[in-house]
């Protein structure tokens, strides 16, 4: 396994470097050497002291990307925490059953199942609901908040234009912006004018 491990706007000090690469050879043991850790670290002045310290994982496993994040009062503690949530996530992707190719009945099978055309199928119906407070916030923090709870998305007020907006994970390991608007309201960006 390669591990990779940049500052975003800093200098990573030598001690940290080292540090990052002790705690990520002990995932060596579940992946293989074409693997790569993209480790950044980054400070966020506007955070809390006990939070300013930001690591952002990437793992790529067999061409997929396992991300992470955590945040700390230090380098090393945020590393510590975002060891783990790696190392958890890397096991969950190696034990994972992979599909392989299936018999075209169970294809077809699976299928109507997937798209509630099975035979015994029942009408589906909203069996939960959540209420929680929302507090505004910045794009980026939503990104952070979203990682650490392990959803592919996230609900939020976005600080900049007070308005509802959903954070969604894209298959190509991205993210997307879900920002509604009511009736008439939303308007096209206009495209710049042509300088002549």
């Amino acid at each position: 396994m390669r591990t990779i491990v940049r500052g975003k706007n800093l200098e990573v000090p030598d001690r940290v470097r080292q540090y990052a690469e002790r705690k990520f050879a002990r995932l060596e043991r579940l992946l293989d050497d074409r693997t790569d850790a993209i480790v950044e670290l980054s400070n966020e002045a506007h955070r809390s002291a006990t939070d300013a310290h930001i690591v952002d994982v990437q793992l790529v496993i067999d061409g997929k990307t396992l991300r992470s994040t955590a945040s700390g009062a230090s380098y090393q503690a945020a590393l510590d925490v975002v060891v783990d949530k790696v190392e958890r996530q890397a096991i969950d992707f190696k034990e994972k059953p992979r599909v392989r190719a299936r018999p075209t009945e169970e294809k077809t099978l699976l299928r109507k199942l997937a798209d509630g055309t099975a035979e015994g199928g029942r009408e589906r119906r909203i069996v939960k609901t959540k209420r929680f407070a929302i507090e505004p916030m910045f794009e980026e923090d939503a990104v952070t908040a979203m990682e650490e709870l392990g959803h592919d998305f996230y609900v939020f007020v976005n600080a900049e234009n007070e308005r509802l907006a959903v954070l969604y994970r894209r298959k190509d390991g991205d993210f997307g912006l879900i920002e509604p608007v009511v009736g008439g309201e939303y308007s096209r960006p206009r495209k710049p004018a042509k300088s002549h």
